[in-house]
């Protein structure tokens, strides 16, 4: 064995970290099958993939690639031990349950469908939107149609076409499908590009107003108050999102409120209902609903996080307890919205009346 093999033979056995290795070496290692398809699938860590990265292990034993492992990953789908996880470094335990929910495919591109839009503003760099309840922002697994998106696609024309990226074109923030109010789009690159900037520092240094008139249940004991918490996703549920301990689990999330209302018509019943203006400095998923939930006072007609609190709309007058039933939605509408145009520097700021089934519900509440 000439003086190269030896070195190569003794490193092979007796190399730097040999007896601790720090990862196993699978970069070689083909999918042990197909790409898995939609739905849950779940793994459990064997004693040989102990210590594996999880995007390598999930590569391996699910097919997938890289790529779509972090997508993944950043969506919340990916879990272990029931806890979503957000590194794709992650090492691996023994007998650790990977839990990975793959959803259904949806069509590359959204199409451009022409519909009736409640535009507010409008130049050749954005344009600003009051949308309806029930109508989703962008196209996803169940959305594919209908949504603001193919929308604004039919009324912008090439204009908005790949800005921002293929399935959410020109969307900077967006709205529950079940909340209503304003939202603006991005028309050109340099407007996404300041747009996104602006949302991103969330008012902190850069010019940004979002406010939202939110109905709930009961008083808060302050006027006026932040409530500041961690933000992630349920661990069992996935469909919700939830307060978590700290910022390996969540992302930071701030609101700000203040009373507008206490409805007289129901002091001192056991079912009083008040209006909230809040005020966010951050964006996070559904989070006016989970801290307004977080501080016991849940918005009304909230299915998900106020399930539990269902049960005061039999103490309510019967009108008003009907009009409850049926607005099938949160009483959460985004009222105003102002920032700074990215591109000329004007300041805008827009509000948006309470539409008709909420106006129909403070017009009652107030009798």
């Amino acid at each position: 064995m000439n003086q190269k093999a030896k070195r190569r033979h003794q490193l092979g056995q007796f190399g730097p970290g040999w007896d601790e290795p720090d990862e196993p070496q699978i970069q070689e290692v083909k999918p042990a099958q197909p790409a898995v398809g939609e739905g849950q699938h779940l793994f459990l860590v064997s004693e040989e993939m102990k210590g594996w990265r999880l995007d390598k292990y999930l590569s391996h034993i699910a097919g997938l690639s890289r790529s779509r492992i972090k997508a993944l990953i950043e969506a919340g789908a990916v879990t272990i031990d029931q806890l979503p996880v957000s590194d794709a470094n992650q090492k691996l335990k023994l007998d650790q349950n990977v839990e990975i929910n793959v959803p259904a495919a949806v069509p590359a591109e959204p199409k451009g469908e022409a519909m009736a839009l409640n535009i507010v503003f409008e130049d050749e760099h954005l344009i600003i939107v009051d949308k309806p309840v029930g109508m989703v922002v962008h196209p996803s697994n169940g959305h594919e149609t209908g949504t603001l998106v193919n929308g604004l696609i039919a009324h912008c024309g090439e204009s908005l076409s790949g800005i921002g990226g293929g399935m959410r074109p020109g969307i900077v923030h967006r709205i529950d499908k079940d909340t209503s109010g304003l939202l603006v789009v991005a028309k050109t690159d340099a407007a996404h590009q300041g747009l996104s900037a602006l949302f991103a520092d969330h008012g902190r240094t850069m010019s940004l107003t979002r406010e939202y008139l939110a109905f709930v249940w009961g008083i808060p004991e302050r006027s006026h108050g932040t409530i500041e918490t961690y933000i992630g996703r349920h661990p069992y549920q996935r469909e919700k999102q939830a307060i978590v301990s700290d910022e390996s689990r969540g992302r930071l999330a701030i609101t700000h409120y203040e009373q507008e209302t206490i409805y007289p018509a129901l002091a001192g019943s056991k079912s009083v209902i008040s209006l909230l203006r809040c005020h966010l400095e951050t964006g996070r998923t559904h989070q006016i609903r989970v801290h307004l939930t977080h501080i016991g006072h849940p918005l009304v007609g909230d299915a998900t996080y106020g399930a539990g609190f269902k049960t005061k709309i039999a103490h309510l007058p019967p009108k008003i307890a009907a009009i409850i039933e049926g607005l099938n939605r949160q009483a959460l509408h985004a009222a105003v919205l102002g920032f700074e145009h990215p591109i000329t520097g004007e300041e805008l700021m827009f509000e948006s009346p309470l539409p008709k089934d909420l106006q129909k519900l403070a017009d009652n509440l107030s009798k």
